[in-house]
């Protein structure tokens, strides 16, 4: 399966997503994703060391920026 189709299998699922260079990671729901593996998240929220820090709403990511997509158990 290629990697686009597999990250769109995951619309509507909570995800977790690491990015370059944060120390920080992003949990919310994924809402759509293109085919460029950009992310739009809802719900989303800053984590920092295993604790919630932020809650950060809508956010866009763009995937040239992506480094690892986990899905999350419901």
């Amino acid at each position: 399966m290629f990697p686009n189709k597999r990250v769109q299998s995951l619309v509507g699922r909570k995800i977790h997503v690491e990015m370059k260079g944060e120390q920080c990671v992003l949990e919310g729901m994924l809402a759509s994703v293109d085919d460029y593996l950009n992310l739009h998240l809802t719900g989303a929220s800053e984590i920092l060391n295993g604790e919630r820090k932020r809650l950060l709403g809508s956010v866009i990511l763009r995937g040239n920026n992506v480094v690892l997509i986990n899905p999350l158990k419901e």
